[in-house]
């Protein structure tokens, strides 16, 4: 395989990763949006929504639609408990307490799947038996179609939400002002809730996408919750568009430098780019500078 096939092998699986990235951002930037802090809990949603997507899709016969949207109503529910039981009950909650919580919480959320599913790695099923795509002497895997739908249908059905409904644009309302929202009527307590059951289930879409590709485990989270934090800051903290556009960036320079320069490198590249970033522009490439007077 000659140069310029290779580098459109590794362009297609970056593109593949980047969907991925951009989908577990999507997440990140909900919570933000809604209490101004990281959930560092994310990537052990993702895990979580791939572990129970391969124990239903062994343990059953179910169709994979049916255990899609079971897996992530799961998640969703784990997300929901995690707001009811864990940030609510805080009297004055500060960010930084907020974040120790999440962090918390990934610890628990890992242990908790480290008992029911052990330690071996698990991979599903893939969601259609239709073969590779040839371009050339590159190929795409139809898998990587399904992750690019996916992405891109939550991201439109998302915009959609935000922008033509009562509820997505009260919690628009809540992210440019909680205080003000809460003056003019709206439930806060409510958005921040439904924030974390969107954010749980962007990040149990992203697990299952990911089942028929790689291996799934129940340490897997970390390191994709890291790379969706990276993606988001490069897209900009506050931003769907964003997110998505920081994911893809990351997944395409990711698999560009892990494959034409060493295969070492690919996880020290998104935090290279993390850094670069925060460098040279710390709102990311969607964010919006803010200054405030301390």
């Amino acid at each position: 395989m000659d140069l310029a096939a290779q580098t459109l092998q590794f362009l297609f699986s970056g593109i593949t990763n980047g969907a991925i990235y951009g989908l577990i951002a999507l997440g990140f930037t909900i919570i933000y949006n809604a209490t101004e802090v990281i959930n560092f809990a994310q990537g052990e949603l993702v895990m979580l929504g791939g572990m129970i997507m391969i124990a239903l899709s062994k343990g059953t016969n179910l169709p994979l639609p049916a255990g899609f949207v079971i897996s992530v109503s799961i998640v969703s529910i784990v997300g929901a408990s995690f707001e009811r039981f864990t940030i609510r009950p805080l009297k004055n909650p500060t960010q930084i307490g907020i974040i120790i919580i999440t962090i918390g919480v990934s610890i628990l959320l890992k242990g908790v799947a480290m008992f029911i599913w052990g330690k071996e790695t698990l991979s599903s099923r893939p969601f259609s038996h239709s073969p590779p795509i040839h371009v050339g002497s590159a190929t795409l895997d139809p898998q990587s179609l399904w992750i690019l739908g996916i992405t891109f249908g939550i991201l439109l059905l998302l915009q959609l939400f935000y922008q033509k409904t009562i509820t997505g644009k009260a919690m628009r309302a809540c992210a440019f002002n909680k205080r003000a929202a809460g003056l003019v009527g709206i439930p806060t307590q409510k958005m921040i809730l439904l924030s974390f059951v969107l954010s749980a289930a962007m990040g149990a879409a992203a697990g299952v996408a990911i089942t028929p590709i790689t291996m799934c485990s129940y340490d897997m989270g970390t390191i994709l919750g890291l790379k969706g934090f990276c993606a988001v800051v490069l897209g900009g903290l506050g931003s769907t568009i964003g997110s998505v556009v920081g994911g893809f960036i990351l997944g395409i320079v990711e698999s560009l430098g892990a494959g034409l320069i060493s295969s070492s490198l690919r996880d020290a590249i998104a935090f290279v780019l993390l850094l670069g970033m925060l460098f040279v522009r710390p709102q990311g490439i969607f964010g919006i500078k803010e200054v405030k007077k301390i």
